[in-house]
């Protein structure tokens, strides 16, 4: 496709890091033409080596709360959601957000895999949320709408969502980790689905690919962290309101290719501590997310998230005070999104 060289001037790469990215040297055939944004968690003392060569802006916490003023509250700290912040400064229509114990991972053939080409080639055909097609994504190399799809929905709709996997360490929880510590996964499936409407997803954050002005507002990895009783579910969280707002707004989610090779397993005892209230919680906010109805009157991403944000104080505060201060954040971020980001018609 001759269209993914020209996104060289419109895509951004978003890397959280607390340590030197010498990852970058195995993705610099895919990586080197893009701009990257690195945004450093924890000491903002400590120096981040970045390899030569490559495009990029670094940002750490010192650099949040001199852009965001007390809007940075908002921003997690000692917490991969940090990246978020990478979404909010860029100027580019499309993001891709990796892990930097992310590699370079290889086809069956043995041929490396353009993590970032794959995205793009999600983003830029239509998904199908409408109708499920048997042999996945219509809009692949040799495949098609199959008989009996209907004519009808076969042009889709805009794709706002590229959500890629891994081979190697699987994104498991704390509690299969644990049972499971051995475990690797060793399946590449040659297939990218669409999510259907109204089915959410446990998103991950460490390969995936979004269009910024479709759905960049939604995509907010939550209050999670240092000084928060929830950790590890950052992405999850922005997934399921992203996904929300994606079937309200009439917006696609894909899923499947690109695979990246995922390194190194995170401590599991670490991961529980983290995750234990999250998964009590889950068995709530999934329910919230399934049953909520968007008001037609919410047009805009900013519209919808506003609304979600309202809910979520409302209908998930009881749980705790935590979603409480969860949706206040939720309504700082998209202030700080709007200040950052202003409609063309009101930029200077």
């Amino acid at each position: 496709m001759a269209q993914l060289l020209d996104l060289k001037d419109d895509l951004d790469i978003v890397i959280p890091t607390i340590r030197n990215l010498d990852f970058l040297e195995m993705w610099r055939p895919f990586f080197q033409p893009y701009h990257l944004i690195i945004v450093q968690d924890g000491d903002p003392s400590n120096t981040i080596a970045v390899p030569n060569g490559f495009n990029y802006e670094l940002y750490n916490r010192n650099d949040v709360n001199k852009v965001l003023g007390p809007k940075a509250s908002c921003i997690s700290f000692k917490d991969s959601a940090c990246r978020c912040f990478g979404f909010l400064v860029s100027k580019k229509k499309y993001i891709f957000t990796i892990d930097d114990d992310c590699f370079v991972a290889k086809e069956p053939s043995g041929k490396e895999i353009n993590a970032l080409s794959q995205h793009i080639r999600n983003l830029l055909t239509p998904s199908t949320p409408l109708f499920f097609n048997t042999l996945y994504d219509p809009f692949a190399n040799g495949a098609d709408f199959v008989r009996g799809y209907p004519f009808s929905l076969r042009e889709g709709v805009p794709t706002a969502i590229s959500h890629g996997l891994w081979l190697n360490i699987p994104d498991y929880d704390a509690p299969t980790q644990l049972v499971k510590p051995l475990e690797r996964n060793t399946r590449y499936v040659d297939a990218v689905m669409t999510i259907p409407r109204g089915t959410l997803f446990p998103m991950c954050g460490m390969n995936l690919a979004f269009n910024r002005e479709l759905i960049g507002p939604a995509m907010y990895f939550g209050l999670m962290g240092d000084g928060q009783p929830l950790g590890r579910y950052d992405d999850m969280w922005a997934g399921w309101c992203a996904k929300v707002i994606c079937d309200h707004l009439g917006l696609g989610v894909k899923t499947g290719l690109p695979y990246i090779w995922h390194s190194k397993a995170s401590n599991p005892f670490v991961n529980l501590k983290k995750e234990y209230k999250g998964i009590y919680w889950q068995e709530d906010m999934i329910p919230f997310f399934q049953q909520i109805v968007l008001p037609k009157e919410c047009k805009t991403v900013q519209d919808c998230y506003i609304e979600l944000a309202n809910k979520v104080k409302e209908k998930l505060g009881p749980l705790d005070p935590y979603f409480e201060q969860l949706g206040d954040a939720m309504v700082t971020w998209i202030e700080a999104w709007d200040e950052l980001n202003p409609p063309p018609e009101t930029a200077n």
